[in-house]
Parts: C-alpha cells; sequence; structure tokens
C-alpha cells in the first residue's frame, strides 16, 4: 500500500499570484547574482595582475638599490568603489 502526499487545493487565480512572486523574486536575485558575478571578475582581474606582476619581480628581481613596495593595498570591499549603494549580502 503506497501513501501519498495530500493534495492542497488552491485556486488558479491564488496559485497565479504565487507563482507571480515567486517569478520576480527569482528575476530580483538572478540581477543580484549577476552584478555580485561582475563585481568578482573585476576584483579577480585586479589580483591577477598583481600576482603576475609579483611573479615577474620575484624571477626577475630589480638591479642593486631596488625598491621594496609595502604600501600595496587591495581591499575586499573594493568593489564599493566602483557601485555607489550596492552593499555586501552574506
Amino acid at each position: 500500500m503506497t501513501t501519498s502526499a495530500p493534495v492542497e487545493k488552491v485556486s488558479q487565480p491564488d496559485m497565479l499570484v504565487q507563482f507571480k512572486e515567486r517569478y520576480q523574486k527569482l528575476v530580483e536575485e538572478n540581477k543580484e547574482l549577476a552584478e555580485k558575478m561582475k563585481n568578482n571578475e573585476v576584483v579577480a582581474l585586479k589580483l591577477q595582475g598583481a600576482i603576475e606582476a609579483l611573479e615577474y619581480y620575484n624571477e626577475n628581481p630589480p638591479e642593486a638599490g631596488g625598491t621594496e613596495v609595502n604600501n600595496v593595498d587591495i581591499p575586499g570591499d573594493d568593489i564599493s568603489d566602483e557601485s555607489p549603494g550596492l552593499t555586501e549580502t552574506a
């Protein structure tokens, strides 16, 4: 004997409203995720450039008297400078 889940009866107008609300939430979430991906790509490119520069200088150290860089700053929230009003979410 198999038991099936109870069937919830919802009117078509109510179902339509629920589906529209869920659809709108998904569209908004996709927009937010797309923006987050774009911002992550920007930061990733900056980090890639920094990595390549450091690897180059490790393989090809400057002549004697070279200066050491100690003020490199690539903050994690760097993307907020490019997108005012965008807040980070967990």
